[in-house]
C-alpha cells in the first residue's frame, strides 16, 4: 500500500484507492439479506466520524464496516477500531485496511447480536456504524439496557432509518414518541446529528437515513430498569387502550396513577418520559 508523502506537523496517512475500486476490485455487492447500503462520499464519512469529537487514541467499536468505508474515516481521525463484520466477502477488503493503519484495526469475524462489546476492551469505547437496517434497532435498545448505569460505551453514533431516528428522540403526544424513545431518553441524550439522503447510498434505499448521537446522562435514583420496560411495555403494547386497561396487569400499576395524580382514562403517548420514571419508581 502506497504512503502519502508528509505534510505539515502531522504523520503521513495512507494513500488508499477510491473506495468503489475496492468494491470492484472484491467484487463487494451489498447484500438485501444483510441489510447493507455502502457509503462511498469520504467528505460525508468524515463528518460522521467527527460527530462524536476527537477520537485519536480512542477506542472504537464498529458493527457491520463493509468494505470499510466508514472505517477508514475513523482510523484517519486516530481511532483505534474494533470491527465486527459477518460478511466473509468483505474481510479481504478490510485486511488490506488494517495493513494500512498498522495496530489500528482489529476485525472479528462475527454476529454483532452474539457478541459482549465488554469483552472487546479494557477501557471505555464509543459506538460509531452505519448499522445493518434489519439488526440496527435490536443492538441500539440492548446496549442501552440494563441495570447498571452509566455504561461502559461513552456514546453511540448510529445510522438508522429517518423514521427510527425520529422514534428515538420523540417527545411526549407526537405521532412517533413510544417505548423506544422512553428507553432512549429516560437516562441518556439522544439528537439527530445530521440526515442523510437517500441518494449517498449504494444501492440507495427506499427511505431516508439519519445519524443519531447518544451520550450517557444521569440515572433516576431509585428506578428499576426492568419494571420502566414492563410498564412501557405494557402501556404501549396497547397504546389506543386508556392506562386503566393497559396497565392493569402490571400489579400496582393503577394505584401508581392514582398516587401520582395521573388520570387513568389517559391513553400512554400523552405521559412524558418523567411520568414514566416516576411510576416505575413507585413499582420498583
Amino acid at each position: 500500500m502506497r504512503r502519502a508523502p508528509r505534510c505539515g506537523r502531522g504523520m503521513s496517512l495512507p494513500d488508499l484507492p477510491p473506495l468503489r475500486d475496492v468494491v470492484n476490485r472484491h467484487g463487494l455487492l451489498a447484500s438485501k439479506a444483510l441489510g447493507q447500503n455502502f457509503l462511498f462520499d469520504e467528505q460525508l464519512l468524515a463528518r460522521i466520524a467527527a460527530i462524536p469529537g476527537k477520537l485519536k487514541g480512542t477506542n472504537v467499536l464498529e458493527v457491520g464496516p463493509g468494505p470499510g468505508g466508514l472505517t477508514r474515516a475513523l482510523l484517519r481521525a486516530g481511532a483505534n477500531v474494533t470491527a465486527i463484520e459477518m460478511d466473509k466477502r468483505c474481510l479481504p477488503a478490510l485486511a488490506e485496511l488494517a495493513e494500512a493503519f498498522p495496530g489500528q484495526l482489529r476485525v472479528i469475524e462475527g454476529d454483532a447480536t452474539k457478541i459482549d462489546p465488554a469483552t472487546l476492551f479494557d477501557a471505555p469505547w464509543h459506538v460509531i456504524a452505519n448499522l445493518p437496517y434489519n439488526v440496527g434497532t435490536m443492538l441500539f435498545t440492548g446496549w442501552l439496557s440494563g441495570q447498571d448505569w452509566p455504561p461502559q460505551w461513552l456514546s453511540l453514533t448510529l445510522m438508522f432509518q429517518l423514521e427510527v431516528a425520529e422514534r428515538i428522540v420523540a417527545a411526549a403526544a407526537s405521532d412517533a414518541y413510544g417505548r423506544l424513545a422512553i428507553l432512549s431518553q429516560w437516562r441518556a441524550a439522544p439528537r439527530i446529528a445530521m440526515k442523510v439522503h437517500r441518494s449517498a447510498f449504494t444501492p440507495p434505499p427506499k427511505v431516508m437515513s439519519a445519524v443519531v448521537h447518544v451520550t450517557p446522562a444521569t440515572m433516576p435514583e431509585g428506578v428499576s430498569a426492568r419494571m420502566l420496560e414492563r410498564v412501557t411495555e405494557a402501556a404501549f403494547g396497547q397504546r389506543r387502550k386508556m392506562l386503566r386497561q393497559s396497565l392493569k396487569g402490571v400489579p400496582g400499576a393503577l394505584a401508581a396513577l392514582e398516587t401520582l395524580g395521573i388520570d387513568p382514562s389517559r391513553r400512554a403517548e400523552t405521559l412524558d418520559v418523567a411520568d414514566f420514571v416516576a411510576i416505575a419508581r413507585i413499582l420498583s
